[in-house]
């Protein structure tokens, strides 16, 4: 089978791209799942803030915002993202000095985000624990992402452009012969000129099936639990309260409530499980910070998020094998950075002119390259 680009993985990195190229040619995508979102974007409890991660990190959330308010009518007219609360970055007397250093660092990059005080907090949410409060800060302007919405509309633009998913396909060997590329999985091979590298957790894997040096990715494991709350609260309102140090987060989620310990457990690429021990931590650090008393968990399962050293992703060709492109390493952001991420991979394949809008952000084309050190 023929393509003008092959993409491994169907997750949000690789759908998003998926979505771009198809503009430009015949794309076909290939997901060793019998289903779209099987790993990490689909145990993703995503919130867009342009307050979390690097400051490429932060450029890149922005570069997407206006995407993700203003889909194209692939995306059928749905609101990805909703307004609650905004976001709220809560500190005890022990991280009272980050709030000052966040505060700042969030100035010098432009976010709307601001000190409020104690009381207004806890008119917020009521349910954390006024001795455990110290200062916080409201982000009012992020937004509860609807992960499903987000990755069907890719995925549906993509076909829109006649470009196909082929699932049950999982990559075995990788050829190049003279400027094409060789992909053979159980039941097929399929040719290109271009591949590119949206394998998640694996694509350090792939990378050294197609000959190139792995780029030291390190898959990480996070814990998530969804367990209920007394009744008489209303929660649908809730700003997502996150911790200044990322020691967890909680929010509302229909009718119950979402948490994570923020855990950052090293793992191999696998099919992750949740840990008992990492259970037992979010219950405890929520039990710490809130009045919340969890008896009993709804659901609960994790998924790993996949690092480069430097903690920001690598998007480009690579140095030894041209046609070979990596879009690895979102970490805990490729939902909201999709948008960005994926514009920029389009244009260092077509070479389309690069967009202001990145250059403004003081994105670019070497920014996430696989040249840079990582």
């Amino acid at each position: 089978m023929k393509a003008d680009f092959l993409i491994i993985g169907s997750g949000m990195a690789g759908m998003s791209a998926a979505y771009r190229l198809s503009k430009y040619g015949k794309v076909i995508v290939l997901e060793k799942e019998s289903l779209l979102g099987y790993h990490t974007t689909g145990r993703s409890a995503a919130f867009f803030t342009e307050n979390y991660g690097n400051k490429i990190i932060r450029s890149i959330t922005k570069a997407s915002r206006y995407f993700l308010e203003n889909p194209p009518s692939c995306f059928k007219n749905a609101e990805l993202m909703t307004k609650y609360g905004g976001s709220l970055f809560i500190a005890n007397k022990h991280q009272s000095k980050l709030v000052d250093k966040e505060l700042n660092y969030a100035k010098s990059l432009s976010a709307n985000v601001f000190e409020i005080e104690k009381k207004e907090v806890l008119n917020m949410v009521p349910v954390i624990r006024e001795e455990y409060l110290d200062r916080a800060l409201h982000e009012p302007d992020s937004k509860v992402m609807d992960v499903d919405l987000i990755h069907q509309g890719f995925a549906r633009g993509l076909k829109d452009n006649d470009g196909k998913i082929i699932f049950n396909s999982e990559v075995q060997k990788i050829e190049k012969n003279n400027n094409l590329w060789k992909l053979i999985t159980k039941n097929d091979e399929f040719v290109s000129p271009i591949v590119i590298n949206a394998a998640g957790a694996w694509c350090d894997e792939i990378s050294i099936l197609a000959g190139c040096n792995s780029l030291n990715l390190a898959p990480k494991r996070r814990t998530v639990i969804i367990f209920d709350h007394l009744k008489d609260i209303n929660t649908s309102k809730w700003p997502v309260v996150i911790d200044i140090e990322d020691n967890f987060y909680f929010k509302s989620e229909a009718g119950k409530i979402l948490a994570s310990p923020a855990d950052e457990t090293d793992s191999p690429p696998c099919d992750s499980q949740p840990e008992e021990l990492d259970i037992a931590l979010t219950i405890d650090r929520i039990e710490n910070a809130t009045n919340f008393k969890i008896k009993n968990i709804d659901h609960k399962w994790s998924g790993l998020r996949s690092f480069f050293p430097d903690r920001t992703p690598v998007v480009g060709e690579d140095p030894s094998r041209s046609g070979f492109y990596w879009l690895a390493g979102q970490g805990g952001y490729g939902i909201q950075t999709a948008p960005g991420i994926s514009k920029i991979i389009e244009c260092l394949i077509t070479g389309h002119n690069w967009p202001d809008y990145l250059y403004d952000l003081s994105i670019t084309p070497e920014t996430l390259s696989p040249k840079r050190k990582i």
